[in-house]
């Protein structure tokens, strides 16, 4: 092997040099060979054979192979053949007589040859081939190198996608989760705020949290948007808020029996009650549900005397649900009265206190021939186990409802009532229901 660096015209490549193999049995042929490639950006290799050119070949790849046609032993068409197979990424270029046609076809087709140049050659047509040919091997490497490049960004793509995709899933649970947590603690913090005003009297322990449950059904069964229904139950919980205000003195008389005065400061507490609420952007809708839950039907109502459909539906649904619970459960000093007493006066009511659509819907709702849950259990704390639904308010001793009817236990829950047994010295026993099952 013999190997020349030599100067002459440049190949715009970025690869320098290219090593270039030149294999003829004839020296004189591979000297004209290495003057006529004579360039700073070529490395000329010469073999006398096909044997040698392979050995070559496999200790250091050449970029081009520029081969006679013949040569004793193995000829051209046989030395680009295994070229090609071989070294497929190799340039081929045979050198061939006038009188070897039918030998360049097989070349041809043997080997795949870039070109072939006929003998005697030009230097200039030899030099401007073997450029072309160089050429046309950068092209491919960099369009190689390019496919490569897209392929690995594109699994880089397709990686980055997934991970973002999970991340998304990830952040959206998160997000769903915080919110959940959210409207849990909204809703725990109205329901602690309603537990202010049950501490006013006895009669209003659990009146807020029973009609929140009974507007929210009567809100359903009339077709009331999700929205609309929970703006009705939390006004539901928080009604008579503006009753804080009021003396005992005055809670404690039946309505018929208050002064001149005291009616005056009675029927104010809608409107106290939607003021304390004016700083709440967002409990706008329930505060004017507030104000006008002691609206009638008939115009006869305060603060505002509203009539029919200018009354807020919510507020007629509540002014039903208010007014049913009193005169069951009794209100202000005034006692109790019984199931069908009370469906009597509520229907002597229709159209004039009350919406009649939304007094039909709420009789209907609170038929008293609907049958009745199971009775739940009797537990000591020791026997609670999370999951478990509160049957009945757990009621401090001063008549303060520490966790409302409906309540799901969890383990801290269950773990803070211990707790407040122990510090209490009392014993506490639950009504509780079994853990409700999902579908």
């Amino acid at each position: 092997m013999q190997e020349t660096a030599v100067s002459g015209p440049a190949v715009a490549t970025a690869q320098a040099p290219w090593t270039i193999l030149c294999v003829d049995d004839e020296p004189n042929i591979l000297s004209s060979l290495r003057r006529a490639l004579r360039n700073p950006h070529y490395r000329v290799l010469t073999a006398p054979g096909g044997a040698e050119a392979l050995a070559i070949m496999e200790a250091e790849p050449a970029d081009l192979v520029i081969s006679d046609m013949r040569m004793p032993g193995m000829d051209g068409a046989q030395l680009l053949g295994q070229v090609r197979r071989r070294w497929p990424r190799t340039m081929r270029i045979l050198l061939t007589g006038y009188a070897d046609v039918t030998s360049t076809i097989a070349a041809i087709n043997e080997g795949q040859i870039y070109r072939y140049v006929n003998k005697p050659w030009d230097d200039g047509e030899l030099q401007v081939t073997v450029a072309q040919a160089l050429e046309r091997l950068a092209l491919e490497r960099e369009k190689t190198r390019l496919e490569t490049l897209t392929r690995s960004q594109n699994e880089e793509l397709r990686s980055f996608n997934a991970q973002l995709e999970l991340r998304v899933e990830q952040r959206t649970a998160e997000v769903t989760q915080a919110n959940d947590k959210l409207k849990r603690n909204y809703m725990t913090s109205i329901k602690v705020f309603a537990n202010l005003i049950e501490l006013r009297g006895s009669q209003l322990v659990g009146h807020g949290r029973r009609l929140a449950e009974s507007t929210r059904q009567v809100a359903k069964a009339m077709g009331c948007s999700s929205e609309d229904t929970q703006t009705v139950f939390v006004a539901a919980l928080l009604h008579d808020i503006g009753l804080i205000g009021l003396s005992d003195e005055i809670l404690a008389k039946p309505v018929p029996k208050l002064t001149a005065e005291e009616l005056a400061l009675y029927r104010k507490h809608p409107i106290l009650g939607e003021q304390s609420l004016l700083a709440l952007d967002d409990m706008q809708p329930v505060a004017a549900l507030i104000r006008a839950h002691h609206e009638r039907f008939d115009g006869q109502g305060f603060p505002d005397a509203l009539a029919g459909a200018d009354i807020p539906l919510g507020a007629r649904i509540l002014a039903v649900a208010d007014a049913h619970d009193d005169l069951l459960n009794g209100h202000m000093g005034a006692p109790g009265l019984k199931t069908a007493q009370v469906r009597t006066l509520m229907m002597h009511g229709r159209g004039l206190q009350f919406d009649p659509e939304v007094l039909d819907v709420f009789l209907h709702i609170n038929q008293p021939s609907a049958p009745a849950p199971p009775a739940p259990l009797l537990m000591t704390t020791e026997s609670l186990q999370p999951g478990m639904v509160l049957a009945a308010d757990l009621v401090s001793r001063e008549g303060a409802v520490l966790l409302a009817t409906d309540h799901v236990l969890t383990a801290d829950t269950i773990r803070r009532i211990r707790l407040y047994e122990q510090r209490e010295g009392i014993r506490i026993e639950l009504r509780v229901r079994p853990p409700r099952r999902t579908s």
